[in-house]
């Protein structure tokens, strides 16, 4: 199974210039390996599905 996501899921990196974390509005890093928007100040990771971010405190992933 490749989890490659396909050219039309891939996330649009220049969407990380208007993000922000949603808790601490930080700044967020693209984890392309996890397809995670990562907020260090939050220890949060928040999925990227079918190229689309989710901004939801209660979908983010603890991250240490």
């Amino acid at each position: 199974m490749n989890d490659t996501p396909r050219p039309s899921e891939a996330f649009d990196r220049r969407m990380l210039e208007a993000l922000v974390c949603p808790q601490t509005h930080s700044r967020l890093s693209y984890d392309a390996e996890k397809q995670e928007l990562v907020s260090k100040k939050a220890g949060l990771a928040f999925p990227i599905r079918n190229g689309i971010p989710v901004m939801l405190v209660d979908e983010a992933r603890v991250i240490d």
